[in-house]
């Protein structure tokens, strides 16, 4: 963890929390959050907060090894798989997964952050590193 830009108390808290290979989504506004994993709703309405912005966010204070994205995005939204690419460049393992199997993989994170975006699969999973 580096304290960095992030306000947000309960992403902060859970980023503080998450040792190697810990799990931690953003998602849209229609991903759901599976019973017992911890919501992080920043959503006011469609398009705010933006995905991208709330990941960049993120990005400044956790360490990140592996991202699992759904296979779905490459075709439905590829400016967005673009975009969220662009962000780690070889830096990171990207994993794809059948979008019904990202929503199942959500379960075993710390907490799901959702975000206003309403472009069609702008989700993430960011498996956590270490800064060592």
């Amino acid at each position: 963890m580096r304290k960095t830009v992030l306000l947000n108390s309960e992403i902060s808290s859970v980023i503080s929390r998450m040792g190697h290979t810990d799990m931690l989504t953003v998602g849209d506004c229609g991903l759901p959050v599976p019973e017992g994993v911890q919501r992080i709703d920043l959503a006011l309405r469609l398009g705010v907060p933006r995905f991208l912005e709330v990941l960049d966010t993120i990005l400044e204070e956790l360490c990140v090894e592996k991202i699992i994205l759904a296979e779905e995005i490459r075709t439905a939204s590829p400016e967005m798989h673009a975009a969220i690419l662009a962000r780690f460049g070889d830096k990171v393992q990207v994993e794809y997964v059948p979008h019904e199997e990202f929503k199942r993989c959500t379960s075993s994170g710390k907490a799901v952050v959702r975000t206003g975006e309403c472009t069609p699969y702008a989700n993430v999973i960011l498996c956590s590193g270490v800064t060592f």
